[in-house]
Formats: C-alpha cells, sequence, structure tokens
C-alpha cells in the first residue's frame, strides 16, 4: 500500500476548482507551543525506535509464565479475531477508489462544513488531547499514586506496546495525512507528522476506555459514556484535519483489541 495515490482531492462533474487559501490555524502560546514544536521535530522513525526500545526493555521485566497464561486466554476469545478481522478490512479497503472518495466526503464536511467558531475549535482542540501520549502518562501516575500499581504497569505496557504497533504500521503503510492532500483543509492547532493510517490517537482513546471499564463496576450507561467519548475523540481528529474517516475507524479497531488483550493479561494474574 505504500506510496498509494488514491488521496488526491475528489471533485465531481462540473465543480469549480477550489481556490487555495491560507489555512487558519488556532495559535497556542508559551512552554506548551515550545514543547509541541520541539516534539514535532524529532522524525517519525525516531519515535518508532525510541518506543521500540522503551517496549522491549519493558518486556525484559515480565516472567515468562506470565506469557504461557497470556497466549492460552487469548485463544478463547472471538471478538479479538472479529476485531483484527474489520481492522484488516479497514487497511485493505485503502486501495479503493470509491472508499476514498467516501473518505473526503466525511472529512470535508467535519473539517470544512459551515461555520466553525473559534471556541468550537478550542473545545474540539481539547478533547482531542485525550488520546495523546501525555494524558496516557498521567492517567498511569494517577493509578500508580492511588495504589494500583499493577494495573499502572499493566497499562503502561499496554499504551507503550499500542505506540509501537501504532507507528509500524503508520511506516508501512505510509498513507498521507488528509490536510496535505484536500485543497483548503482547516488545520486547528498544530500539523501532525507522519502518516495518517491508523489514527493513534483514536487507538488510545478506545484502548483506556476498554482497558479501564472492567475495573470500574458501573452502570450501562456510564460505559455507553466513555465508549461515545472516545469515538468523540476519533471524531475531533477529522474535524482538526488530521485524519479521514478510516483512520478513525482502524484506530478504533485497533485500541478495543489492544484493550481487551491487556485485560486479559491483568486478569490472569
Amino acid at each position: 500500500m505504500k506510496g498509494e495515490n488514491l488521496d488526491k482531492p475528489v471533485r465531481g462533474k462540473g465543480t469549480k476548482k477550489t481556490r487555495k487559501v491560507p489555512l487558519p490555524v488556532v495559535k497556542i502560546h508559551g512552554v506548551w507551543q515550545k514543547f509541541i514544536t520541539g516534539m514535532h521535530r524529532i522524525p517519525p522513525i525516531y519515535w518508532l525506535i525510541m518506543v521500540a526500545i522503551v517496549f522491549f526493555s519493558f518486556l525484559l521485566f515480565i516472567p515468562d509464565y506470565v506469557w504461557i497464561v497470556f497466549l492460552g486466554t487469548v485463544k478463547n476469545q472471538k471478538s479479538l479475531i472479529i476485531l483484527v478481522l474489520i481492522f484488516s478490512l479497514t487497511a485493505i479497503s485503502l486501495v479503493w477508489s470509491v472508499g476514498q472518495r467516501v473518505d473526503v466526503w466525511v472529512f470535508t464536511y467535519f473539517n470544512m462544513h459551515g461555520h466553525r467558531t473559534v471556541w468550537l475549535d478550542w473545545i474540539m482542540l481539547f478533547f482531542t488531547q485525550i488520546g495523546n501520549g501525555i494524558f496516557a502518562i498521567s492517567v498511569a501516575i494517577i493509578l500508580y499514586f492511588s495504589g494500583l500499581h499493577f494495573l499502572a504497569y499493566a497499562f503502561a505496557l499496554g499504551t507503550l506496546s499500542l505506540w509501537l504497533v501504532v507507528e509500524s504500521i503508520k511506516v508501512l503503510i505510509h498513507r498521507t495525512r488528509p490536510y496535505k492532500k484536500i485543497e483548503n483543509s482547516r488545520i486547528v492547532g498544530s500539523q501532525a507528522r507522519g502518516s495518517s493510517f491508523p489514527s493513534g490517537h483514536t487507538s488510545q482513546a478506545f484502548f483506556m476506555a476498554t482497558f479501564l471499564l472492567p475495573y470500574d463496576h458501573t452502570n450501562f450507561f456510564i460505559w455507553l459514556a466513555i465508549y461515545l467519548m472516545a469515538s468523540f475523540v476519533g471524531i475531533t481528529r477529522i474535524y482538526v484535519g488530521m485524519h479521514y474517516p478510516r483512520d478513525v475507524l482502524g484506530g478504533a479497531m485497533l485500541g478495543t483489541t489492544w484493550g481487551i488483550l491487556s485485560v486479559i493479561l491483568t486478569n490472569s494474574f
């Protein structure tokens, strides 16, 4: 799939070529902006190498019997097979021109359709941060200092391994981000680097929802609200101009799968 040329702007017959205009950007100032700028200057391949080193170093501390129990339990999880199948079909569908046209249409609706106020941009930019690495680290620290040490370790392992998988798939598929292909796309916040498929923020949001909910015995409506929030993170990734809909769908499937795997591992002990 590397080097695909299907993410060009799609225009119907009789439509005029869109006029290229400066992309409106929500400005971020101060120390936070310097931090984001510095992080974005690091090439994606270096991120992948760094995460791989941290992840495999973490694996050295896991006893062999953990893997025996874990792999034995995974074999009985049919839901994992379904999720992996949906993710695989989503990845394969990237070569279909019809799917690309649908992607562009949906992206255009969420990213550019109608009037976009500054306060709405800031709300979307705020909620999209639920899927970033800093938020995940904060959750792991909160779990640890709440006395849930094992849960914090399992959450950290799941986050690191998910990050590694996401970045590896991005390098393999190498799908160009929509704001680089679709004219007049809006960029809210800063431009994400690297490839587009799958959405890492969406993966992380669904991973957290799937991993943490079994440990909080709440009612169905709380569960529904948490997953709606994870879905909303996916919508924000389209809104801010960083991902196509199928990037979000792939991220949701991958994050949910990884959450189930992490729960299985955690509940085995």
